[in-house]
């Protein structure tokens, strides 16, 4: 059989858009000894799949023009020829931006009993929500009752962190692009404070939220907003790198924080990460994250987008603030 899947037609320069992209059709052979054959039911697009797009050395080869790309998604199994995994079981792999796919069960997660909708193991229960609980809470080291800052926090991993400093009795401010955020934030995943990056000081926001300063800044952001969350930490804060959207589509590279000099003297510590690097704390997380979502303490929230053709749309709008919460696309 044959089924649709999403390609680069040509590398972006600068911001992506919709003429990057083109739908190819691949081949879906029967699974042969220790294969599975799956039919997707949703896919993930993520903002670190903007580096793959460039041809350069990273911590994950670069996607090649015309090749099916891949990603995160969540489908069903068909048909098997390996003796783990029977035609109805969900299973999570990276075997996404396809309809379907064949492929050797090594590698592609049986996820079980499921207590959520499929979307949340690509979002909340999935690699967004690892890397929000990772993040925070071993890189950053939380301890309850500090002070958080957390950019980004509208978004797949901002919202779940959040979320997760609330639980451990923190105070916890966020910055997002947009009003309609800054509400959602304060209203329904209870933050503390937040404010709209695109209105007045970021400086001036932070210390209106936390004018004793930041224990820990999850940087999702980076560029002003890491500059401006150094000048507000309290000595020996933490700040786990996790993203630098605001530079994925520079063109050219912009000048960093001017003002890490300030880490010496506060005994500051910056790392950065990635969720891979704790794949042994992946069953810890699950268990932790399943139980807060089914309690309802974590609240999931997600932006669709139906259909494969949608799915370079949908990949756009991670960068221009079209959505709040994990983007989905759904088959």
């Amino acid at each position: 059989m044959q089924a649709r899947a999403v390609a680069l037609k040509t590398r972006p320069e600068g911001m992506p858009t919709v003429d990057n992209f083109q739908i190819i059709d691949i081949d879906v052979p029967e699974p042969q000894d220790g294969e599975i054959q799956v039919e997707n039911v949703c896919m993930s697009v993520d903002p670190y799949m903007r580096g793959r797009m460039y041809d350069r050395k990273s911590y994950v080869p670069p996607f090649q023009i015309g090749e099916a790309l891949t990603g995160g998604s969540i489908g069903k199994v068909v048909k098997s020829a390996h003796p783990d995994f029977q035609p109805g079981d969900y299973v999570s792999s990276a075997w996404g931006w396809r309809e379907a796919y064949t492929a050797a069960a090594d590698g592609i997660e049986r996820l079980g009993e499921i207590v959520a909708p499929p979307s949340a193991y690509i979002g909340t229960i999935g690699m967004p929500g690892m890397t929000a609980y990772v993040g925070l809470l071993d890189v950053g080291a939380l301890k309850d009752g500090e002070t958080v800052f957390v950019s980004g926090a509208a978004g797949a991993v901002g919202s779940i962190v959040g979320q997760i400093a609330k639980l451990k009795g923190c105070r916890v401010i966020g910055s997002a692009g947009s009003d309609d955020k800054v509400q959602l934030l304060t209203d329904e995943l209870g933050f503390d404070h937040a404010f709209n990056y695109n209105d007045g000081s970021l400086i001036g926001h932070i210390k209106e939220g936390a004018p004793e300063g930041l224990d820990v800044y999850f940087d999702n952001v980076g560029a002003e907003h890491l500059q401006a969350a150094i000048m507000c930490m309290r000595p020996f804060g933490r700040i786990p790198l996790c993203g630098a959207i605001a530079t994925y589509n520079d063109t050219s590279p912009r000048p960093g924080p001017n003002n890490l000099s300030m880490a010496i003297g506060l005994g500051l510590t910056l790392r950065g990460f990635i969720v891979s690097h704790f794949n042994h704390l992946a069953p810890q997380f699950r268990k932790d994250m399943e139980g807060w979502v089914t309690s309802g303490q974590i609240t999931s929230k997600e932006t669709v987008h139906e259909g494969i053709e949608n799915a370079g749309e949908a990949f756009i709008g991670l960068f221009t603030g079209a959505n709040t919460g994990k983007m989905i696309v759904n088959f």
